[in-house]
């Protein structure tokens, strides 16, 4: 049964590492859900977390394959252990008049932030898990929105 899976994996930070990390989910037609990449403190090292739907044995052969690229230094299945998981969301809302109270509370009931407001223009930005983050796009539907933006989920382990 496939289900979502979270990897972390650490690789040295050079060029067509990300591509080369890609392909190999792509020329095993697994379709990545989400990709974030960015370096680590050690500027020499970036972290890559992806998502994906596939079974528990074709994770663990996507992992040991992983390994065997050389500028990978490490593989995690954060979906085995528990995780602290975040993405980050810009939406922006051309707000009426009369639903300026609304879309305040509904920010604040989803812990979300108001980070920009030019006329009429309120853009709302969230850091949560995934459950609070479709919770406030639910909410909002109703109000419209002009753009949306989405970060790829990031990962750690909690041990």
């Amino acid at each position: 049964m496939s289900t979502i899976h979270t990897l972390s994996i650490l690789v040295t930070n050079e060029a067509g590492v990300l591509s080369r990390v890609v392909d190999l989910f792509s020329g095993r037609g697994y379709n990545i859900e989400t990709l974030t990449v960015a370096p680590t403190i050690d500027r020499n090292y970036s972290r890559i977390t992806i998502t994906t739907f596939a079974n528990n044995e074709a994770i663990e052969q996507v992992c040991k394959q992983l390994h065997r690229l050389i500028p990978v230094l490490k593989v995690s299945d954060l979906s085995v252990n528990e995780a602290l998981e975040r993405e980050v969301v810009l939406i922006k809302l051309q707000v009426k008049d009369e639903d300026v109270d609304k879309v305040l509370r509904i920010a604040e009931v989803t812990g979300a932030k108001v980070i920009d407001i030019t006329d009429k223009i309120y853009t709302i930005q969230i850091v949560s898990d995934e459950k609070q983050i479709q919770a406030l796009i639910e909410l909002i539907k109703p109000y419209g929105y002009k753009e949306f933006a989405r970060s790829g989920k990031v990962a750690i382990s909690k041990n």
